[in-house]
């Protein structure tokens, strides 16, 4: 039977614009329409949702608000045949905890081609250490295969490497045999990082060249870029001919200072990623390869696991960039 109510982290917006999360409980008819409801048992943190938490106009604009941009539990009412109740799921992305209410509550409501069936070979609280970043940097690393960038084509750099995104990148393309240059502002990251298969660890300042060369000498085959901005463009500018650069962050800003040259004189690829709107076609591709060849034996270190009241704390913490690896939440366990 199911509940009248479920708890949830509710964010809130007075009429002075003052920003404010808590707490609280809301009736299950008030979960917008969706074919299936889902009983979420875990869900993690993102850098997008410490975002939404904090009322950040770019992430949402629809108050109340519940963040949670990823959600993993079982089917608890389905109007769709193709999921029944107690099916194991997983939601990540489209416009859940964006403009939509999202995983931070123990019940959600979503249209069914959101969902993915959880594969056979993962569990619910993995599936939630991956989430969006994990996801994210399988599409990365996709993109770099797409273009030939395999591992007998030579060094790999990923930045942002002790976050979310970029260590889950490490840890997967380590798995498949290329040599792995992880960049992080972190010192004390890095032997996480090489515990993740990292063969080099270096600091920001080896991807930071503010020569105004249109290219740098080669030495990337390709790379996983988390940043964005003066890095995102001294890596393009250091890839050798035919390489490949899967770009989704840009945290080190929006701005791309670099000419043309790498494109017309290298034919090096720049790849745009978004894990939120990604087909629904490779997005059951891309996790049925993060529970198969690409699954990790080192998800159990990647992720502090934390009960679901000592959440809010966190999000400074992301914002702060004090986070290494990632955070996974238990809601319903």
């Amino acid at each position: 039977m199911l509940p009248n109510e479920f708890r949830c982290y509710l964010v809130t917006k007075d009429d002075n614009g003052n920003v404010a999360g808590q707490f609280t409980t809301r009736r299950l008819d008030e979960l917008p329409e969706g074919e299936v409801l889902i009983r979420v048992a875990y869900s993690s943190l993102n850098y997008k949702d410490a975002l939404a938490a904090k009322g950040h106009p770019g992430v949402n604009k629809v108050f109340p608000h519940i963040p949670g941009v990823d959600a993993a539990g079982t089917v608890a009412q389905s109007g769709v045949y193709e999921f029944v109740a107690g099916d194991p799921v997983i939601v990540t992305g489209f416009d859940m905890g964006a403009n939509r209410w999202g995983g931070y509550a123990e019940y959600i409501r979503v249209p069914h081609d959101w969902i993915v069936p959880l594969p056979q070979d993962l569990n619910l609280p993995e599936a939630m250490v991956l989430g969006t970043a994990g996801f994210t940097a399988g599409l990365c690393i996709d993109a770099l295969e797409s273009h030939d960038v395999l591992p007998e084509r030579g060094e790999i750099v990923v930045s942002g490497a002790s976050g979310g995104v970029g260590s889950m990148a490490v840890a997967i393309l380590a798995k498949l045999g290329y040599r792995v240059v992880a960049v992080t502002g972190k010192p004390s990251a890095h032997d996480y990082l090489r515990s993740l298969g990292a063969a080099e660890v270096v600091g920001r300042d080896a991807l930071d060249d503010s020569s105004g060369k249109p290219l740098l000498s080669g030495r990337w085959a390709g790379g996983v870029d988390t940043v964005g901005g003066k890095m995102l463009a001294s890596m393009i500018r250091a890839t050798r001919h035919s390489g490949c650069i899967a770009a989704c962050g840009m945290a080190g800003g929006t701005d791309l200072p670099l000419t043309v040259y790498p494109f017309i004189l290298r034919a090096v690829a720049l790849t745009g990623v978004d894990a939120a709107w990604c087909r629904l076609s490779l997005r059951h591709e891309t996790w049925a390869r993060l529970a198969g060849n690409w699954k990790l034996d080192c998800l159990d270190k990647m992720a502090q696991f934390i009960p679901f009241e000592d959440l809010p704390p966190k999000f400074d913490e992301i914002l702060a960039g004090r986070i290494t690896g990632r955070v996974a939440v238990t809601i319903g366990g």
